[in-house]
């Protein structure tokens, strides 16, 4: 079984796996089974609640035992993204994937998995030392940049600015605690509006705006994590529209592949691999 395995899939690493799928390079997706995803709407961890998710014509479909090769057989021969529940990345071992990215972002330094060639998204990795690649994530000129020697640059901010606003536009849990929605992404929402409680606290939107991202439902947190986006923009599309930056980030993924993987061996196993599945 000839593939790429990204772990995690939240909206960074769903923007990889839609660019790779759509390049025609079978993927697979692993999660944690609770994902902590905020943009849920283009984060197909979301699949793991849903069992299934689309993001601009692409499917994903949940696997709940990565031994179930049968079953991951057929959702990769229906053209469709495995998202595994695989918080440990066993699948790495058990399948021994051509091509391993690690979009996680947990910004710390991570052992590379036995693999042919190791991405790895943003800071916390160096290139050379514990993987071959490392792609720029930080936002402008250089996003999507492939490093094949350092890191990448420190993370300064969570969220762009968005019609004069940066800092409103993203809510943090003041406390651990368990988060009750009181809206949904896609949302409208009013200045001081409420959109979450955890615990005894509540958090209200700044501005008027839409409700891009919110992580799930009934999970845990802790202080710190992000839990709400609000969009300025009053249009719900982009809540189900692919981030730019997510697009360049893919775009460098797609180059560091490409530039060391042999394009017509790649090509030639998951023509071979298509023909044995059906």
């Amino acid at each position: 079984m000839s593939f790429i395995l990204i772990r995690g899939g939240g909206d960074l690493a769903s923007g990889v796996a839609l660019r790779l799928h759509q390049s025609g390079l079978p993927v697979m997706i692993c999660e944690l089974p609770m994902p902590l995803a905020l943009r849920r709407r283009v984060s197909f961890a979301s699949a793991v609640y849903s069992g299934c998710m689309q993001i601009e014509g692409c499917h994903a479909c949940r696997v709940d035992d990565i031994d179930d090769t049968a079953l991951i057989n057929r959702i990769l021969a229906k053209k469709t993204i495995p998202v595994l529940i695989d918080p440990d990345g066993e699948a790495i071992r058990l399948f021994n994937p051509k091509v391993v990215v690690d979009g996680r972002m947990l910004q710390v330094r991570v052992h590379p998995p036995d693999s042919a060639l190791l991405i790895g998204l943003g800071p916390g990795f160096i290139a050379g030392e514990d993987c071959d690649a490392v792609i720029e994530t930080m936002r402008g000129r250089a996003t999507g940049r492939v490093i094949w020697a350092g890191s990448a640059e420190p993370q300064t901010c969570d969220t762009e600015e968005v019609a004069g606003h940066r800092e409103a536009c993203l809510l943090r849990a003041p406390a651990d605690g368990l988060v009750e929605s009181c809206v949904d992404i896609g949302d409208h929402v009013g200045q001081g509006q409420t959109l979450v409680q955890i615990g005894s606290h509540f958090l209200s939107a700044g501005f008027n705006g839409i409700v891009r991202g919110m992580i799930h439902s009934g999970l845990m947190v802790k202080r710190g994590m992000k839990i709400v986006e609000i969009d300025p923009r009053d249009d719900p599309g982009v809540c189900v529209k692919v981030a730019e930056r997510s697009l360049a980030v893919a775009e460098g993924v797609l180059q560091a592949i490409r530039s060391r993987c042999d394009p017509l061996e790649f090509e030639s196993r998951v023509v071979r691999q298509q023909t044995q599945l059906v």
